[in-house]
């Protein structure tokens, strides 16, 4: 019997080298057939996590403009107690499920103190958006938390008046009075978090405004012009100036709560039609 058995074990045969070399050859094949489908999958349900978080932003702003006499969050201004310095995402943070920030930074002269700013917000990032890293600021306002989500600052900063004896830049519309209306009005913008070529950094509650000089490291979008979108640059190539996605297309958030995707191709003249809350003029056929 044991005889036997080493005379069938002898007989056995082992792939050979090129058939091994066949098999590996067709897995390659098999995963390089895969691959594309796989990363069109991720790539759609990293669009749609995107998309969320900007509703999330949109029913913010909404719920704000309910408990605020119909206003709009500016981008940096003094309020009464208890966070006195107050900003645009600081402001929709109690509609967003985290009023424990807002107690958090309370009696402590602004939205950002106490170490506020280091709070991580999942839905200020986009999944897509290489530079995000662990969800905070790497250069610029290093160790901030970041945002890859940037408002419209001709929408929510575009007036220079006092609030509570101190300068400001606030929203000159309510929810009700935006002349181009909610649905051909653009609210925010994707904005890459990180700037490495420019040691900028896009942080969640950093103050932006006139008084902290529109060079400083915040969050507004459009002060400088109504520059297209940057499409899948690398961050290091991306400039903070310019609105920036990971995607093939940038989301965009509208002021009626829609968010809409916009193509790569968009035209500079409907592109600032949109982001522009007050020019009149109608959206061109490549919205």
């Amino acid at each position: 019997m044991l005889q036997f058995l080493a005379k069938s074990r002898r007989g056995l045969k082992g792939f050979t080298l090129i058939e091994l070399l066949v098999v590996i050859a067709i897995i390659a094949i098999l995963i390089g057939l895969l691959l594309p489908a796989v990363q069109q999958v991720l790539g759609a349900a990293a669009k749609a996590q995107c998309s969320n978080n900007l509703k999330q932003f949109g029913l913010a702003i909404h719920n704000y403009a309910s408990n605020n006499s119909s206003a709009l969050p500016g981008m940096c201004w003094y309020a009464p107690a208890p966070t006195a310095w107050q900003t645009f995402f600081g402001a929709l943070l109690p509609f967003m499920e985290q009023q424990g920030m807002v107690n958090q930074a309370a009696n402590q002269g602004a939205i950002w103190n106490n170490g506020v700013n280091a709070v991580i917000v999942k839905n200020a990032g986009c999944p897509s958006d290489p530079s995000l890293g662990n969800m905070l600021c790497t250069n610029g306002a290093g160790g901030w938390s970041a945002s890859s989500y940037s408002p419209i600052h001709a929408l929510f900063g575009a007036s220079g008046a006092a609030v509570n004896g101190q300068a400001a830049n606030t929203a000159i519309y309510n929810i009700g009075n935006i002349p181009d209306g909610l649905s051909n009005t653009i609210g925010l913008v994707e904005r890459y978090a990180n700037y490495p070529g420019y040691n900028w950094s896009s942080a969640l509650l950093y103050p932006q405004g006139s008084n902290w000089s529109w060079n400083s490291q915040g969050a507004a979008y459009g002060p400088w012009g109504w520059y297209l979108p940057q499409i899948k640059l690398p961050p290091n190539q991306a400039h903070p100036y310019y609105p920036n996605t990971g995607h093939n297309s940038i989301n965009v958030l509208l002021m009626d709560g829609a968010v809409k995707s916009v193509s790569a191709t968009i035209g500079s003249t409907s592109w600032s039609r949109a982001c522009d809350p007050a020019d009149g003029q109608t959206l061109q056929n490549d919205w």
